[in-house]
């Protein structure tokens, strides 16, 4: 019987990950069309690294970047352009992300298992796995999607060793879980507040065999592991802290006010109005779906009702309420945006793994209260329902909203083609009438054209032909020039 379940649960697990893995790869060169030059950002920082071979802990373009998704994006371009003809795609940046997302889904569903039980971590994985905010993130070359995927097994591989009795499971454990934490701090700003987390164990297990030893392990493999970057900040303090200072909530002429409201837009933006940003979602549309968002509100209310009457569940709902509230710190300090689905992305795992516990809940009701065919099809309809509208809302609605190519600077891809597709002996100036940040003495909007062609540095603008220009030196394009122009 032992044997079935667990066969059981595995094929279900395989069944969730091949719908997390179709959510976000299918038509992945199509949907999002375009690049943004935030994408197209990482993804010439990942061509100069191939070129040159240095690959950085911290890039400091674009207001700055931990290096870890440029880097592996980096490798995984070695490896896929000789196949494609040398010829950069936006897909080929946001493969990366989608492998990220696919194995957050995995870990949501171990994490979900240790925390409460194998249905709760199904349930969990099943609905990250079809939440159009995670698949969103999933498909967009944002080095943010890697924050939950690092925080989650990182979560999961500390409780495990902490509640295992063999030796070497526990301190295997617990140096993957020293990996994966450390290699955390290289992914993105909001991940800095997760090690005031793990303080909320040593309450609950420092009396458990080994947990000193155990804990002792995993921060020494955290440490080493983080020290690269935590070495580069200590040169440049500037760069830890990068934008933060500048959309404080701080530098309003009423912060406390800001606060508050900022707390109110990010507590509703689950079940009310969510981020507005077309990038990032469709027309403000809540975070989560009206059903999970419910049983999101539900799996919140008998958490606060556990820790108070079920010492049993206490650690896992104070560890998750603990992780909410620091995932929302960075969030509400910030003034900028808000609802703001992607600097809130570390809040994805807490909130799915209240709604999981809550389904589980209202199952057992179910299936106490009503006639067993009754639950059968409510529980088939409402898990069959949770794919087909995230297909809907992705497929459908996002891809064909009128604001998605432009949100993707979807002209600056076409036009990047159209420059590939000249001659290399062809002179070639592109004039960048755009604004944004300044990248090497050229704004950020650049940078999607740069991709497209693999011409950021001077080495390859040379090599291949094409330069670029401020709208004041364009009387210095030489005669004969092929002139594009980004707006």
């Amino acid at each position: 019987m032992a044997d079935m379940t667990k066969n059981r649960t595995a094929w279900l697990l395989v069944g969730i990950i091949i719908i997390a893995l179709f959510l976000r790869s299918y038509r992945l060169a199509e949907v999002p069309p375009g690049l943004y030059p935030d994408e197209a950002m990482d993804g010439t920082n990942a061509q100069e690294a191939i070129a040159t071979g240095q690959y950085k802990v911290y890039y400091p373009e674009n207001n700055g970047r931990e290096g870890l998704f440029m880097n592996i994006q980096a490798e995984f371009l070695k490896v896929i352009l000789p196949f494609a003809h040398n010829e950069p795609e936006p897909w080929m940046l946001r493969f990366v992300s989608m492998a990220c997302g696919t194995l957050t889904v995995l870990g949501l569903y171990f994490l979900g298992r240790e925390l409460f039980s194998k249905r709760v971590g199904l349930l969990a994985a099943f609905f990250i796995a079809t939440n159009f905010w995670h698949i969103n993130f999933s498909r967009i070359s944002f080095r943010a999607i890697m924050a939950p995927l690092c925080l989650v097994w990182a979560a999961f591989f500390f409780l495990y060793a902490v509640k295992r009795e063999k030796k070497f499971e526990k301190y295997a454990a617990a140096v993957l879980g020293g990996l994966v934490f450390g290699a955390g701090f290289y992914t993105y700003i909001a991940y800095r507040v997760a090690p005031l987390l793990f303080l909320l164990f040593i309450p609950f297990f420092r009396k458990h065999a080994d947990f000193w030893k155990v804990a002792a392990v995993y921060v020494a493999v955290t440490f080493f592991t983080a020290l690269p970057i935590g070495l580069y900040y200590l040169h440049n303090p500037a760069d830890f802290f990068g934008r933060t200072t500048q959309v404080s909530v701080m530098s309003s002429k009423t912060p406390l006010a800001d606060l508050a409201w900022n707390v109110v837009k990010t507590a509703g933006m689950f079940n009310f109005v969510g981020d507005m940003n077309p990038r990032h979602n469709v027309s403000g549309r809540p975070e989560l779906f009206a059903p999970v968002g419910a049983l999101f509100l539900i799996g919140l209310v008998l958490g606060l009702i556990a820790l108070k009457k079920k010492p049993d569940e206490r650690f896992s709902f104070l560890f998750i309420f603990g992780w909410a509230t620091l995932a929302a710190l960075p969030v509400v300090i910030s003034n900028e945006g808000l609802p703001h689905a992607l600097r809130s992305i570390l809040l994805i795992p807490p909130v799915i793994l209240l709604a999981a516990f809550a389904a589980e809940r209202v199952y057992h009701v179910m299936r106490d209260k009503w006639p067993k065919y009754l639950t059968i099809i409510v529980t088939v309809l409402f898990l069959a329902l949770l794919p087909v509208e995230a297909y809907h809302t992705y497929f459908v609605l996002f891809a064909n909203a009128a604001d998605t190519p432009g949100a993707f600077a979807a002209d600056y891809v076409t036009i990047g083609h159209a420059i590939r597709a000249l001659p290399t002996s062809t002179l070639k100036y592109v004039v960048v009438e755009a604004g944004g940040v300044d990248v090497r003495g050229i704004p950020m909007p650049a940078q999607t054209v740069m991709y497209i062609t693999d011409s950021f540095t001077p080495e390859k603008q040379a090599e291949k032909n094409i330069y670029y220009v401020l709208p004041k030196d364009e009387n210095r394009i030489p005669a004969g020039a092929v002139i594009f122009r980004l707006k």
